[in-house]
């Protein structure tokens, strides 16, 4: 997306950067290495800035940041997410995919939710400068029906219970929405429909992760405030 504006991020590095972080968080979380393994990403997310130097591109700073900018956006939140699939009883780690699974069944929901109702009963818009289809109706009717299966969740995964559970729901209506939102802003300024051609007709692979890659963090927060 960024190249199309002129600018030469450092997909490898970036890449490379992302990948190592994703799997130290994994390591990390499935108590396989200790945590002062992920003090190595510290002066890892430096080299960007080394290896500009000697690559002879324009706009070195925009292309730093931007490098940077994927690592946060994308490689962070995937990374975090390792810490929801871990449990730790009694000393032992156990896998346990149900968290992230709950967090996949609100998120679908609110998404289906919110599309239908905005279609059918869509008056208002959201945001119409960045998202002109997106309203008003469709969100809060979305956000109704992801409290509702926050509640369910509760039910049925029990951890961390229904305070945890709406805390969890809100937070993906909220910042779900705004970073689909973002997401948006980002391919208006480019002037791009889609963010990739890996998934055609679906504006690309990054809307289809959009909304939760911008509520991961805020969840994780949140889930540590609450255990």
């Amino acid at each position: 997306m960024a190249e199309t504006s002129g600018a030469h991020p450092q997909q490898i590095t970036g890449i490379a950067l992302g990948i190592t972080l994703f799997i130290l968080m994994f390591l990390n979380s499935s108590q396989l290495v200790s945590e002062k393994i992920l003090w190595l990403m510290v002066p890892l997310l430096f080299t960007p800035f080394i290896f500009e130097l000697f690559r002879k591109k324009e706009k070195p700073v925009t292309n730093i940041a931007l490098t940077l900018t994927g690592i946060i956006i994308a490689a962070l939140p995937f990374s975090l997410m390792s810490t929801f699939i871990f449990t730790n009883n009694q000393g032992n780690t156990q896998f346990d995919p149900w968290l992230l699974m709950g967090i996949f069944f609100i998120l679908w929901t609110y998404d289906t939710g919110a599309y239908l109702i905005g279609i059918k009963f869509g008056k208002y818009k959201l945001f119409k400068r960045i998202s002109p289809k997106k309203s008003w109706e469709g969100a809060i009717g979305g956000g109704i029906i992801a409290l509702i299966v926050g509640i369910l969740n509760a039910v049925v995964f029990d951890a961390p219970g229904l305070t945890g559970w709406l805390g969890i729901a809100g937070i993906l209506i909220v910042f779900g929405t705004l970073g689909d939102l973002i997401e948006s802003m980002f391919k208006r300024s480019l002037g791009i429909k889609d963010s990739g051609n890996i998934l055609p007709g679906h504006g690309g692979i990054l809307d289809r992760f959009d909304s939760l890659l911008f509520s991961i963090p805020y969840i994780f927060v949140w889930l540590m405030l609450i255990r």
